[in-house]
């Protein structure tokens, strides 16, 4: 180690004699490493995205909602399925062994929604209990809603975040009133804002609690109306024990809800597994083109190095014989020449990694893919760059070795 710092430093005097050669042999590896540092980062931050998603719709959980519909196919279905109902969602219960609890939510058709300070046009969901805890929900404020709140028609409401800024800018919203349409209610607690990059998932719509208002399932629907012919609930979440297979469970959940809805396929089945298992995939054919264009970035990059240490035999050819005449065996010649490849790829490798770092911010800004830096594929990226400046270099310092001391003595 002690005997390979003055090759080093040697190395770098070099590089110093000739800045302009030394920047180009550089820029290989810089746009090399730099890749590879971009695409590990991108990579990176949309699988903790995904995870973050998915925690938001709840892994073990299976999602029932309802479809869209105009009002004149919905007269047609209505005739056939009510919609989702507490029946269905009883029935699941009753029947699957596998349903380990489940959560219900309904849509409030609203026109008005203001508190003694502001006015705002955001969505009012009546809930049952258990949706917070399945949906991953956090308070920040107060508490959730609660079996009491449920038993009681409670006028109570929890807030999301957004929510809460709109309706009391200026203060603290727990303890507080609003009005939904006609109904007074008094809000219990207010929800952490989890930053979502996206509001989509694989085609499904996630997130956006932010600006929600969340009341008791039982009063949103014996005090506030819902929208004409829409069903008793708009979705359900069922959650399945730990180690039941959801796509098993997702079959058994659709052919009773099928024969309960009439064959009317008047809803739609979510199972957030399958929608992180098809993320992975995705991302992964991702990351495999992503690391074909870094690897050929790379090769590159090598290229130009064996390409510079070519000349550098060329160059330095009396040099050589100098040295050997004096006493320099073929290993030290060996070991000179591969040290000033490895610096080169290593000064590179640094340099391509802070560019991979603002190169990845650069394209999560204009992109708007979430990116988050990894440790590992700084590691990755140094460690391939020592590799590459090695593997490279050995076969110029070998032709450097094996100069006779003689000839280069006489070379011109």
């Amino acid at each position: 180690m002690y005997q390979f710092i003055p090759l080093v430093l040697d190395a770098l005097a070099e590089m110093a004699a000739h800045k302009l050669r030394t920047l180009l042999t550089l820029l290989g590896m810089i746009f090399g490493v730099g890749a590879v540092i971009a695409m590990l980062n991108i990579g990176e931050g949309a699988e903790q995205q995904a995870l973050k998603m998915i925690d938001s719709m709840g892994l073990r959980n299976l999602i029932v909602e309802n479809k869209d519909f105009s009002d004149d196919e919905l007269k047609e279905i209505r005739q056939e399925s009510l919609g989702l109902t507490l029946a269905d969602v009883e029935a699941a219960k009753a029947t699957l062994p596998f349903i380990e609890d489940y959560s219900a939510q309904r849509k409030v058709k609203t026109h008005l929604v203001y508190s003694d300070l502001h006015t705002a046009d955001i969505s009012v969901l009546g809930v049952s209990p258990s949706q917070f805890s399945l949906s991953n929900m956090q308070v920040e404020h107060g508490r959730v809603l609660n079996m009491q709140d449920e038993q009681n028609v409670a006028q109570v409401a929890v807030l999301g975040a957004g929510a809460a800024h709109t309706l009391f800018p200026e203060g603290q919203a727990v303890g507080q009133s609003i009005k939904v349409n006609h109904l007074w209610v008094k809000v219990v607690g207010v929800l952490n804002n989890p930053f979502l990059a996206k509001d989509e998932f694989q085609g499904v719509k996630i997130g956006g609690d932010s600006e929600k208002v969340f009341v008791p399932l039982s009063t949103s629907m014996k005090k506030l109306n819902s929208p004409f012919l829409a069903s008793e609930l708009d979705s359900v979440k069922l959650s399945v024990e730990k180690g039941t297979d959801t796509l098993v469970a997702a079959k058994a959940v659709t052919q009773l809800f099928k024969l309960r809805h009439g064959e009317a396929e008047d809803y739609q089945l979510i199972v957030p597994a399958a929608l992180l298992a098809q993320q992975k995939q995705t991302q992964q054919i991702f990351n495999i083109v992503m690391a074909c264009v870094a690897g050929i970035s790379l090769l590159v990059g090598g290229i130009g190095i064996m390409n510079i240490m070519l000349a550098n035999v060329l160059e330095r050819t009396k040099e050589i014989g100098l040295l050997r005449a004096v006493g320099a065996t073929q290993q030290n010649i060996k070991m000179q020449f591969i040290a000033e490849s490895f610096t080169i790829s290593v000064l590179g490798g640094l340099l391509g990694i802070a560019f991979g770092l603002i190169l990845s911010e650069i394209i999560g800004f204009y992109s708007g893919w979430a990116v988050s830096w990894s440790l590992v594929a700084i590691v990755l990226s140094l460690t391939i760059c020592m590799a590459v400046g090695i593997g490279f270099g050995v076969y110029p310092a070998i032709k450097a070795s094996q100069l006779n001391p003689i000839d280069a003595l006489h070379s011109d």
